[in-house]
């Protein structure tokens, strides 16, 4: 019989790994819609995931978890802000892919779990080891470096790292499930994103229906692009332990170096020795995340025996 929970290949890593190839990949989309502008795009994102999330949480019952948080002003609270954060993350992301940024994009998504690991010393008490400052400390030259010899602040990948940071903060103080979160956030979002197509129908800017009927169907499927990796996430996230989330989470960004490459940008020697020093913090900083790990099953098949 095939143990799923023992397996090394289990449904629960597919599925892990299938949403961060399928967020790795996301440059390609922006790419292939690069003909309409950033902000249109985001409303698209966010006004097509309603419907689309709305079947998902019809058919896997879940619809009454968004009833119970609309009721609690305390977890609404949480998803307006989340709601915001997120708006700032995908709409930069979306610009940065336009702008033929995508290296900056994939700099902000390798920085997230060190930036994770400074705003869990900060609010929610966690220990600082050696080994952990020595990975932020890295981390950190590698910034300046790029910021030195690049020629340019790297304020994209900052701020798509911080603000995912905050979104996820925000998250883990509402108290509601991924999906039915995600619904909620993007139902916020739907009527600043209508208005805005409003606003773009009246000055005839609005791209949609108006190009051609590939890059309309392109639009629509931007609900299903972005709802499907989270479903996926959701799966895994509840079957997998932390330190695997946090090895395979960089093949997301590690995609997104390689689709920028692909796409002609420029790497230069300041690009090779930031990401030098922060694939070095990453490797110091999963180590001794690992290690942590190991020492807390030691200290629990201790207890039991």
């Amino acid at each position: 019989m095939f143990d799923h929970k023992n397996h090394p290949i289990s449904p629960a890593l597919i599925s892990g790994c299938v949403a961060y190839l399928l967020w790795g990949l996301f440059p390609i989309y922006f790419k292939i819609t690069q003909s309409i502008p950033a902000l249109e795009i985001l409303g698209h994102r966010v006004l097509w995931s309603v419907p689309f999330g709305f079947l998902i949480l019809i058919y896997r019952r879940q619809f009454s978890a968004v009833l119970t948080a609309l009721k609690n002003r305390k977890t609404c609270y949480y998803l307006l802000l989340a709601a915001l954060s997120m708006a700032l993350n995908w709409g930069l992301y979306i610009w940065a892919v336009q702008q033929d940024q995508i290296f900056q994009a994939s700099l902000g998504y390798y920085i997230l779990p060190l930036l994770y690991f400074v705003i869990g010393v900060i609010f929610f008490d966690e220990k600082l080891t050696r080994l952990k400052v020595i990975a932020i400390s890295l981390a950190c030259l590698g910034v300046l470096i790029l910021t030195l010899y690049g020629g340019a602040f790297p304020y994209i990948a900052l701020i798509l790292a911080t603000s995912f940071t905050v979104y996820t903060l925000c998250r883990k103080q509402a108290d509601v499930d991924a999906l039915p979160g995600l619904f909620i956030e993007t139902l916020i979002l739907t009527i600043p994103a209508l208005l805005y197509f409003a606003l773009l129908q009246k000055t005839g800017a609005l791209r949609f229906g108006v190009t051609t009927p590939s890059m309309t169907l392109w639009l629509i499927l931007a609900g299903p692009i972005t709802v499907i990796p989270l479903v996926a996430f959701a799966f895994a996230a509840r079957r997998l332990t932390l330190i695997t989330l946090g090895f395979i989470q960089y093949i997301a960004p590690s995609l997104h170096l390689i689709i920028g490459l692909c796409y002609g940008e420029v790497f230069t020697k300041a690009h090779a020795a930031c990401f030098t020093f922060i694939w070095l913090a990453i490797c110091l900083f999963s180590w001794d995340r690992w290690r942590d790990y190991k020492r807390g099953l030691q200290a629990q098949a201790a207890l039991i025996s």
